[in-house]
């Protein structure tokens, strides 16, 4: 058996969303004033949303309309400000590891909405991955808040929705015009929130406004794009697996990026989290039979 070498294209490609994800730490708090997550959120899914729309100049139809705003809510609007809420109240890494149960949400998302089997080395890669970020992130003074665990486990539920679903409803339309509809509805969703529990925003400055185009043009749609391409060709399980690899990205750019140090129990977490992607795909590869061997053909020989 050999394994499908598109499908390992289509892995490495969706794995650029959650990789790319990484540096929305550093981008913030180096470009993005600080204390308006709501606001920076809405800028980065709406503008973005309204740019794709603009390019593939196609509305829902439809079921889709409401589609769009269950998929927006729960892959952009409920997310983030869950995401939000849990980065705010608790250490960021006790958010991430909290955060890094959704593959395993996924899973038995799957199994309920999609029929998938639960794939005892799926659930044994989603484990190695939450500690492997554990490790990665875990600070000893690492302090627990239920408000915040309770965000960050709902924001977890969120996203994992988001994905299954995603891959259920299959839209009749391009990843794009996909990507567009989910990016639209999001924002839009998310300017009461913003309006109603934020100040107004300052002036922006030219590195704010460099910021927030990066995560809206790099971090969003462009993530995205990717990310529901992905979603629609590769199981969700191993699709989620992949958002391991959003806080490997941030500390490491931490690393090279703002000087910070790696302890030995962040390399033992480096090297479970890829074991724990690296699992997680094994367990979903689809692989292609190899071709029997011609069988010798018998000599003709002369009367």
């Amino acid at each position: 058996m050999k394994t499908n070498p598109r499908y390992l294209t289509d892995v490495l490609m969706t794995a650029l969303a959650p990789a790319i994800w990484g540096s929305t730490y550093i981008v913030t708090t180096s470009f993005l004033p600080a204390g308006y997550p709501l606001a920076v959120a809405m800028l980065r899914a709406l503008p973005a949303g309204l740019l794709l729309l603009l390019l593939v100049r196609k509305l829902p139809f439809g079921i889709w309309w409401g589609r769009a705003f269950i998929l927006g809510a729960l892959n952009f609007s409920f997310f983030w400000a869950m995401l939000f809420v849990s980065a705010y109240r608790l250490p960021g890494g006790v958010a991430a590891t909290v955060g890094a149960v959704q593959p395993l949400i996924v899973i038995a998302l799957s199994r309920f909405f999609l029929g998938k089997p639960v794939r005892p080395l799926a659930v044994l890669a989603g484990l190695a991955g939450m500690a492997g970020v554990g490790l990665l992130v875990l600070t000893p003074k690492a302090a627990l808040d239920p408000v915040g665990i309770a965000a960050g486990l709902a924001g977890a539920v969120s996203m994992a929705f988001g994905t299954v679903l995603t891959r259920r409803w299959a839209p009749p339309v391009s990843n794009l015009t996909f990507t567009a509809w989910q990016l639209t509805a999001g924002g839009i969703l998310l300017v009461p929130v913003a309006l109603f529990l934020e100040p107004a925003l300052p002036a922006l400055s030219a590195a704010n406004i460099a910021g927030i185009a990066y995560l809206g043009l790099i971090g969003a749609a462009f993530t995205y794009l990717l990310w529901f391409r992905g979603l629609s060709r590769i199981e969700p399980s191993a699709a989620a697996s992949l958002g391991f690899l959003s806080p490997v990205v941030a500390t490491l750019l931490g690393w090279l990026a703002l000087g910070q140090s790696l302890a030995p129990a962040q390399v033992a977490g480096f090297a479970l989290v890829l074991a724990g992607v690296w699992l997680s795909q094994r367990a979903t590869m689809p692989v292609r039979p190899t071709r029997p061997a011609a069988s010798p053909q018998p000599a003709n020989h002369p009367a």
